[in-house]
């Protein structure tokens, strides 16, 4: 926990006075995507990345002072996802999706380097509602494209099912709070039931 405690300090420094949409203080997304990860039971390296991760990307730091403080591991992962968020395209067919997971699979010698930009994407969806709609829209598109996927075919279907969730609720999100209303209608009957069933039982114990 000394060296997360250390790392945390060490990005908040870094990321100083920068801001996320939201007005939050910026390393409140580094510490969610470590957060995930830490429910994802990956090591101390992987939450050490997620803390780490926009520090060369976003600020002064760079791959030499990651290194030296925590080490090659971290600074090598941190590279594979700077490496992976500065994709570029050059033709439409490297715009498609397919080849876009291709792309990023094949760019990360580490398979954590994946796990940390599925994390880094699932908190990015979980605070979207700060950006404009057009933006909000690009994001949620390119995330079932491409990440959603990614994460189903690494086998972590919970994060799949909650991007699938967000994207529907900002491409779609006159389906997406109507299906909302139909859930909670069911739970709310499915309470009563239970609670009818737990009267009864009670009842007929007197």
């Amino acid at each position: 926990m000394a060296k997360v405690r250390e790392a945390i300090e060490f990005a908040a420094t870094r990321h100083g006075d920068q801001r996320r949409s939201s007005g939050e203080p910026y390393i409140v997304h580094p510490i969610g995507v470590s957060a995930i990860l830490a429910e994802l039971h990956l090591d101390l390296d992987s939450v050490l990345t997620g803390i780490l991760h926009d520090t060369v990307e976003d600020t002064d730091t760079t791959f030499a002072d990651l290194e030296e403080r925590f080490g090659k591991s971290v600074a090598e992962l941190v590279d594979g996802v700077t490496k992976i968020s500065r994709i570029t395209f050059r033709t439409s067919e490297e715009k498609q999706a397919e080849n876009f997971r291709k792309m990023v699979v094949a760019m990360a010698k580490d398979l954590r380097v994946i796990l940390v930009k599925l994390a880094d994407r699932t908190h990015n969806m979980r605070t979207l509602d700060y950006l404009p709609e057009k933006k909000r829209k690009l994001i949620a598109q390119e995330t079932l494209d491409i990440y959603s996927p990614l994460a189903g075919r690494l086998g972590i279907h919970w994060i799949k099912a909650e991007l699938e969730d967000l994207c529907l609720r900002h491409l779609k999100p006159d389906i997406y709070y109507k299906l909302a209303q139909l859930v909670a209608k069911k739970k709310s009957e499915r309470e009563k039931y239970i609670e009818g069933v737990i009267r009864s039982i009670e009842d007929n114990m007197k």
